[in-house]
């Protein structure tokens, strides 16, 4: 049997017992409706989000409850809400994947240099890595949020710069246990470079822990983006995000619940989309897992 044979037999296999999980397709369900929202938002929006609405208010000058012309209702400025969730999801999920792909370079690549060398540079990485840990995550985010002015890529780099902590030091335990095994040995006796043995042996090794991190973090910064923009020095209006709607209509969270209600239901349902497939995944490709359940 050739190996191309047996990679695409583990492959038909992991994606069996991934379509096993019930909890798991109903993540992946909600991911491609968010998705699919935000790719198509600029075409099944009912409105422009910025957009604000002579009709959109009550007489006394409130937001319209949902229903209607307004299926979601609309904000304090009279702006429909659904629109603004919609091209809000697009804002949510480049941060979320801007930024959680860039924490999981930093921290595949720190892991991967500090556990293969480990010695002096293992040492300095490793102990950055605990200096940056020290720190709480959103006070830091918080910090250089304030320092820099707030945008959607700013906003991304800032979570990339405190989240890359975790992935570092997963990567770190397992680059140094693969860097201990006799095919690496074999391969350094052969005279193969460290970038061949990196690149070719180690970090093909390293894929189904870097997959299951990468959508498990894409949940963190989903939060910690509507965390920063909730707190104002996310996401700057008039361009939606989650966190920031809920930032602009808290003050009529008891008379117009829905504002705060549905953009928020909206952040909880995607993160829990992401952790039910990121559980799942670590469940099918680490070997360790499997039978726990």
């Amino acid at each position: 049997m050739t190996d191309a044979t047996t990679a695409d037999g583990a492959e038909k296999g992991a994606l069996r017992r991934l379509a096993g999980r019930p909890m798991a397709l109903f993540g992946l369900v909600l991911i491609v409706l968010v998705v699919g929202g935000a790719l198509l938002a600029p075409w099944i929006a009912p409105y422009d989000p910025n957009e604000q609405h002579f009709d959109g208010l009550t007489i006394e000058g409130a937001p319209l409850p949902p229903g209607g012309a307004f299926l979601l209702g609309t904000d304090l400025l009279g702006r429909d809400l659904l629109s603004r969730i919609l091209h809000g999801a697009r804002t949510s999920l480049v941060i979320g994947v801007a930024a959680n792909g860039l924490a999981l370079a930093i921290g595949t690549l720190v892991g991967l240099v500090a556990g293969y060398f480990r010695g002096w540079i293992g040492s300095v990485l490793m102990r950055f890595t605990d200096l940056m840990m020290a720190f709480p995550a959103l006070l830091l985010a918080i910090c250089l949020a304030a320092i820099f002015q707030p945008s959607l890529w700013i906003v991304a780099m800032v979570i990339a710069f405190v989240n890359w902590v975790q992935t570092a030091r997963v990567i770190y335990a397992e680059t140094s246990a693969l860097t201990e095994r006799e095919f690496i040995a074999a391969e350094r006796t052969l005279g193969a470079g460290t970038g061949r043995i990196l690149f070719r042996h180690i970090l093909p090794h390293l894929l189904p822990t870097i997959i299951v991190w990468g959508t498990l973090g894409i949940s963190t910064t989903v939060l910690l983006e509507a965390t920063l923009s909730y707190l104002g020095v996310g996401v700057q209006p008039p361009t939606p995000s989650w966190g920031n709607i809920i930032f602009e209509n808290q003050t009529y969270f008891q008379s117009a619940p829905w504002l705060v209600f549905i953009p928020g239901a909206a952040i909880l349902l995607l993160a829990m989309a992401f952790n039910l497939v990121g559980d799942a995944l670590r469940d099918v490709l680490d070997p360790t897992q499997r039978g726990r359940d």
